[in-house]
C-alpha cells in the first residue's frame, strides 16, 4: 500500500479512535496479563526465568508490550514502506538548543534536587572499575522503559494530538502511562514496588507534558524521546523519589508558561505517525511499497 494512500485512510472518520483504542487495548492486555502470571506465581515464574527484572524474558517481554502494540498499529496501518518510513524518525537529531539542554542538563539538575532534598544524594551508584558500568546503561537503553516511546509518542501522542491541543494530549497520555504501570507496585523487584503511586503518578503526568514539548519542537524525533526516557531512569542516578516529582511539575509549567503558543494551539503539533518527509514524498508521487 501506498503511504501516501495510508494516510488518507488513518485520516477517515473513526480510524484515529479505533486505531488508538487498539493500541491501548493490545498494550494494557499484554503487559497487564503478564504481570499477573507475575504477581501470582512469582516463584513458579522465577525459577524458569530467573529473578523478576531486565534478565526475565518475561518481564522485559511486559516492558516491551507499547512498543510491540505500536509496530503492529505501523505495519497494521502502512505495511513495509511504512514500518520503515516510521523508523527513520530515530534520524531526527534536530530540536532547539534549549531542548537539548534540557535532556543533558535539566534533568540532571532536577534529579540531584530531589535526592538532596529527600536525603539520597550520597547514594549515587558506584561502579569500580568505571567500565562496569557499561552493560547497566545498556540494559538500560536498550531493555528497560526506553522502547516504550515507540508506542507512547510514536503512536498514541500523534493520535491525540489530532483532536488534543498537544498540552491535553500530554496529560492523556500521562495518565495511560502512569496506569499502565500499576502492576509494578504490586510486583517484588521492581524499583516502583518501593514507591508511593500518587507523586509517581503526578511525576509522570509532568514528565509526560515535557515530552510532548521536545517531541513537537523536534518535529517528532523517537531518537529524542529515546534519549529523555533513558535520562529518567539513568542508572548512574540516585533515587530522588518523590521530591523529584516537584520539580518537574515546575519544569512542565515553566515550559506550557513559555511556550505556551505551542503547547495550547495545535499549529504545530506532530500528527503523522510516520516520518514527515517521507509522506511528502509519498504523497506526490504516488509511489507504491
Amino acid at each position: 500500500m501506498a503511504i501516501a494512500e495510508a494516510t488518507r485512510i488513518e485520516t477517515m472518520n473513526g480510524t484515529r479512535k479505533r486505531g488508538l483504542g487498539a493500541f491501548l487495548s493490545l498494550t494494557f492486555a499484554l503487559t497487564w496479563g503478564i504481570a499477573a502470571i507475575l504477581i501470582a506465581a512469582p516463584d513458579a515464574v522465577e525459577r524458569v526465568f530467573g529473578p523478576i527484572g531486565l534478565t526475565n524474558p518475561l518481564y522485559v517481554l511486559a516492558v516491551y508490550a507499547p512498543a510491540i502494540s505500536g509496530l503492529v498499529m505501523v505495519w497494521h496501518h502502512h505495511g513495509r514502506e511504512g514500518f520503515r518510513s516510521f523508523f527513520r524518525r530515530f534520524r531526527i537529531v534536530r530540536m532547539p538548543v534549549s531542548g537539548w539542554l534540557f535532556l543533558v542538563a535539566g534533568v540532571t539538575a532536577i534529579v540531584y534536587a530531589g535526592a538532596l532534598v529527600s536525603g539520597t544524594v550520597g547514594d549515587t551508584p558506584v561502579f569500580s572499575p568505571w567500565y562496569t558500568a557499561l552493560p547497566v546503561l545498556g540494559q538500560f537503553m536498550f531493555l528497560a522503559g526506553t522502547v516504550e516511546e515507540i508506542g507512547w509518542r510514536g503512536v498514541a501522542l500523534p493520535l491525540l494530538q489530532r483532536r488534543f491541543t498537544p498540552l491535553v494530549s500530554g496529560l492523556l497520555v500521562g495518565v495511560a502511562w502512569a496506569v499502565w504501570h500499576l502492576p509494578a507496585f504490586a510486583m517484588s523487584g521492581t524499583i516502583q514496588s518501593a514507591w508511593s503511586f500518587g507523586p509517581y503518578f503526578v511525576g509522570l503526568l509532568a514528565v509526560s507534558v515535557i515530552f510532548t514539548w521536545m517531541f513537537n519542537t523536534s518535529n517528532g524525533s523517537l531518537l529524542v524521546a529515546w534519549l529523555l526516557h533513558f535520562q529518567l531512569m539513568n542508572p548512574l542516578f540516585p533515587d530522588a523519589q518523590p521530591w523529584d516529582t516537584l520539580f518537574y511539575v515546575i519544569a512542565a509549567v515553566l515550559v506550557v508558561i513559555v511556550d505556551r503558543r505551542r503547547m495550547l494551539g495545535r499549529g504545530d503539533a506532530i500528527v503523522d505517525i510516520l516520518h514527515t518527509d517521507d509522506r511528502v514524498s509519498a504523497s506526490s508521487t504516488g509511489r507504491q511499497a
